[in-house]
């Protein structure tokens, strides 16, 4: 049986971070960094309007976790709980059973190996609400985002040509990696 995120105890600490449920007043932190193209390059919505992106974000906050370093907000993660697939006959076992996760940095918090220690977090949580397999994705070219996914030990499970079409106006190829509940050990 899943739990819910307000089962868990907030914030959870790590060696130098701190992860917590976002509130709508974390908007604009958030706002400021996933607007910027370097980090929206890579997001399913590059935001252009704060009050809209707030509007989106405030709907979705049960997914959404915030990442701060002495204070200060620096990241959020996604983590989204949804039904694996499954045929009639035993659907109910697979509700609540798979999970998506997702991240941004702000580009200050890049390179310190915060997204590892937060991603790392960010599975043991999904773990501890009883999903049993989480998934990732991201596009190809995204190798920052990837080598995060091999670096928490996530297993690349697919790569599909030019299955994504990119706001350039490309089709790019996307990555999925996934992991199972009895193959994580946290570092």
């Amino acid at each position: 049986m899943t739990r819910a995120m307000s089962d868990l105890s907030w914030p959870r600490p790590t060696a130098r971070l701190a992860l917590r449920p976002a509130t709508p007043e974390d908007m604009p932190a958030i706002y400021g960094y996933r607007s910027l193209p370097e980090i929206g390059q890579w997001l399913t919505r590059l935001p252009t309007d704060q009050d809209a992106f707030t509007d989106h974000m405030v709907e979705h906050l049960e997914t959404l976790l915030v990442i701060e370093h002495e204070g200060r907000l620096v990241g959020d993660l996604m983590l989204r709980v949804h039904d694996a697939w499954s045929q009639a006959e035993v659907a109910e076992q697979a509700k609540g059973v798979q999970a998506e996760i997702g991240w941004a940095l702000a580009p200050q918090a890049q390179g310190r190996g915060f997204a590892t220690e937060a991603v790392s977090e960010l599975i043991t949580i999904a773990f501890e609400l009883g999903v049993r397999r989480i998934e990732a994705n991201c596009f190809a070219d995204n190798e920052g985002s990837w080598r995060l996914m091999e670096r928490v030990g996530m297993r690349r499970e697919g790569r599909f040509l030019r299955e994504a079409l990119h706001r350039d106006g490309t089709w790019r190829d996307g990555i999925v990696y996934g992991l199972l509940a009895d193959e994580w050990a946290p570092r």
